[in-house]
């Protein structure tokens, strides 16, 4: 071989190691966007934003955000060039002074109706980071029971929001908000899922915030709640949405549609298919009987256009695992749907990296 071709070989070898260099830097320094991300939440910079009209010189930021220093100016300016490189915000550097904006992203950060900053709040805070702290140890340890958030806090995330007033008002101001984001999607986008029935049951429902959104855009749905006893005892009585104490691993009031969004992540297989049989039975008899899942198919939604989705997919099942729970990807649907006894299901992948199955008896 040449010398020339030495070199060539040589130089690609280095380039191919520069890249790989650099791939595993960026995976490394990838925490550093989520948390700077979490701190233009923590200053409401994209309220600051919204307020000067949409778009807003740093000036007119700091005069809405509290500094307690000058000397933070500067710093918060190099927050803001990360945060237009990573696309939360957008930049005008065409005047003296860059003018900042708010983009697709950061307009979910503002208003009362879409927004999911509670939700990012939520994902964002110590107790959910930390819990990925030791994994790797985690995945050493003895005891197959516990799970990283409770080897990380002591007690695992449902008594950590039974006992803890601020992380209990964190989760469920952070759920609310991505249901309502969803949902309002669901109903304006999904309707087709909604047409046909009169009567629907939202099993694990909660307070019905879910619910509320469906009987409000198809009122001549009858919309009720299933759940434990003790959450419906708080349930708000001014609203025509019927709520119903028990145990969906016991019974399922009978309706032509059931509703489950986003809770059989929690579950295990055996669990899920205990779940889905009573499912069944409630709309078996019931005409044009249909199972209504919102939520994650992994795999699902990914395309050339949004190579994010399915790797966004993937980082939430790793949150459900720190957890105990989990996300699933078709064949692991179509499994826990057929073994409990459904004759053919549907995916329809419109919401992102979410998704909607119907199971049908």
């Amino acid at each position: 071989m040449s010398p020339s071709m030495d070199q060539h070989t040589a130089g690609t070898d280095q380039q191919a190691m520069l890249d790989a260099h650099l791939q595993l830097s960026h995976h490394t320094l990838a925490y550093v966007k989520s948390l700077a991300l979490k701190a233009a939440l923590d200053l409401r910079i994209p309220d600051a934003i919204h307020l000067h009209g949409g778009s807003a010189t740093l000036p007119q930021i700091v005069s809405e955000v509290t500094l307690l220093h000058p000397s933070k100016i500067p710093c918060l300016r190099r927050l803001m060039r990360a945060l237009t490189l990573a696309g939360v915000f957008s930049v005008d550097d065409g005047g003296d002074e860059p003018v900042y904006g708010l983009t697709p992203a950061s307009r979910l950060l503002i208003g009362s109706e879409m927004n999911v900053t509670p939700f990012l709040t939520l994902m964002l805070d110590t107790a959910f980071v930390s819990s990925f702290f030791d994994l790797g140890e985690w995945f050493r340890h003895e005891s197959p029971d516990t799970s990283p958030w409770k080897k990380a806090h002591g007690r695992d995330i449902w008594d950590q929001t039974d006992d803890d007033a601020r992380f209990g008002k964190l989760f469920g101001d952070g759920m609310v908000a991505n249901s309502n984001f969803l949902m309002g999607i669901v109903v304006k986008e999904c309707s087709s899922v909604f047409q046909g029935i009169s009567s629907l049951v939202d099993v694990g429902g909660g307070l019905g915030g879910a619910t509320q959104i469906i009987a409000k855009a198809f009122p001549h749905v009858e919309c009720s709640v299933l759940d434990l006893p003790h959450v419906v005892a708080r349930a708000p009585t001014n609203t025509n949405v019927k709520y119903v104490g028990g145990d969906m691993f016991e019974s399922i009031p009978s309706a032509n549609a059931v509703f489950i969004k986003s809770i059989l992540h929690d579950w295990g297989d055996a669990e899920c298919v205990k779940i889905l049989k009573n499912c069944k039975k409630a709309v078996a008899s019931q005409a044009g009987g249909r199972v209504i899942i919102l939520d994650m198919v992994v795999g699902a939604g990914s395309s050339d256009k949004n190579q994010h989705a399915v790797e966004t997919q993937v980082w939430f099942d790793l949150v459900m695992m720190t957890i105990t729970g989990a996300e699933r990807d078709e064949m692991e649907w179509k499994k826990i749907i057929f073994e409990a006894g459904f004759s053919h299901y549907k995916i329809t992948a419109v919401l992102g990296v979410k998704s909607i199955i119907e199971a049908y008896p």
